[in-house]
């Protein structure tokens, strides 16, 4: 059995705290060999260490202890994921039903469920009023009357209003929501937040709670969060004065950035506890406001470290200025790189290089120009078919994003743990895909 990681190892780079490379292409995960795990589950495959995921909820826990930290599903969800996050005491942030569906099945308190979406469905609604869910958070006018209308009489649904801080921040333009216009969230600028907070007071079906935001995705500064902080506050100490309402709850979202690279830093925790809850006790003792119960939703800091993908090389080709390596996997499997343009360290592994190194562009298998993984790569220059390569920091936003693109199944998600490596997620297979195919 591997040992538990100290707190502070958790920011040490892309690869989980149990990966470790030795000098004749060795690479372990908590004492696996990675080509061991690749001869039994193949390849493509995604890698996640257990004992990593749980050493970042406790961090998250110490270093705010008197919060609820919700993990963010979207980052990468499966039974397993849900049965974790349960044992180590958070909360789950759900946006789907699908989400929903899977949390419940694992046997996960809906009372710790909060149900997020800008364009929720009335059949998840009623599914998340049926099951119980803790907190459902209201993201457009029109919800809240429908939401109300669902609520069994003599029951009362607790709501959080989204609202927008107008705060600009995230590593790409694609994934920053918390700015004006964008289709998350109340806009308190066009008047809709403080319309949304009268609705819900005046809905006897329905409990506010509090308030939330959300500002964006892969942020590595606290600078932001205080920044929404205060605006939150502010907005709480209003709705005080304008129903004579206390909201006891302050959601402040996730979006907290990882390193991919090394020798890049995320957004370290403890400094960001720090900073945040002082921001909040200063803003709301200015305004004579109770502090709330503050919410935080990290989802790609608690899984996206905690996981590699392994791919098996086709082939290597040598172009006019570039090499390129392509792999058996591809934009299907980790669609980030074609989204966003987000880089990757990889590594060449299971054998000895005979070469120096040099930058390479590693692609995949599918059909189109774009299926690239990451480009100016160094890998060692004798590398060739047949070898195996680990791509770091691959836990979130690449199962969850997966698809079958030219019809290529979804890999497996391997989970290693103290008795060592299993299957918690399947190889999609081309039977899976018939199955929804029916026929002629």
């Amino acid at each position: 059995m591997t040992s538990m990681p100290s707190i502070a190892e958790i920011a040490r780079g892309p690869w989980s705290t149990a990966t470790w490379f030795g000098p004749e292409g060795e690479a372990t995960l908590a004492g696996v060999p990675l080509v061991r795990i690749a001869q039994q589950f193949g390849t493509p495959a995604y890698v996640l260490d257990e004992t990593d995921v749980r050493l970042r909820c406790r961090t998250y826990r110490t270093a705010l202890p008197g919060a609820e930290i919700a993990y963010a599903a979207k980052a990468f969800l499966c039974r397993a994921m849900a049965d974790w996050m349960r044992a180590e005491g958070l909360s789950l942030d759900v946006c789907s039903g699908g989400e929903l569906a899977v949390a419940l099945s694992a046997g996960f308190p809906a009372e710790r469920i909060i149900f997020h979406g800008n364009a929720k469905t009335t059949h998840e609604l009623q599914t998340a009023v049926t099951e119980g869910v803790g907190r459902i958070v209201i993201d457009n006018l029109a919800e809240i009357s429908r939401l109300a209308a669902l609520v069994p009489l003599g029951r009362r649904q607790k709501v959080l209003i989204r609202v927008i801080p107008d705060i600009t921040a995230g590593a790409h333009a694609a994934v920053r929501t918390g700015r004006e216009d964008q289709q998350f969230g109340l806009s308190i600028a066009t008047g809709a937040a403080g319309d949304a907070v009268a609705r819900v007071l005046a809905q006897p079906a329905l409990q506010l709670a509090g308030l939330h935001c959300h500002l964006g995705s892969q942020i590595t500064t606290a600078l932001p969060y205080e920044a929404a902080a205060r605006v939150m506050v502010e907005q709480m100490a209003r709705i005080r004065e304008t129903h004579g309402v206390v909201l006891p709850e302050l959601d402040l979202g996730g979006g907290h950035g990882i390193p991919y690279l090394q020798g890049e830093q995320g957004l370290e925790v403890t400094g960001f506890a720090q900073r945040l809850t002082t921001a909040v006790e200063e803003r709301c003792a200015g305004l004579g406001l109770p502090l709330p119960r503050l919410i935080v939703e990290p989802g790609r800091a608690i899984s996206g470290p905690a996981g590699l993908t392994l791919y098996r090389v086709i082939a290597v080709k040598k172009g006019l200025d570039r090499t390129y390596v392509a792999v058996d996997g591809g934009m299907s499997d980790n669609p980030r790189h074609a989204l966003y343009g987000s880089p990757y360290e990889a590594r060449l592994i299971g054998r000895r290089s005979q070469g120096g190194m040099r930058d390479v562009t590693v692609v995949g298998h599918h059909c189109e120009t774009g299926d690239t993984l990451a480009e100016g790569v160094p890998l060692p220059a004798d590398v060739h078919p047949g070898d195996l390569i680990a791509v770091a920091a691959t836990g979130a936003y690449h199962h969850s994003m997966a698809s079958t693109y030219n019809l290529t199944g979804r890999p497996p998600v391997v989970a290693v743990g103290p008795s060592g490596p299993r299957l918690i997620v399947r190889r999609e297979e081309p039977e899976d895909l018939m199955r929804r195919d029916v026929g002629l």
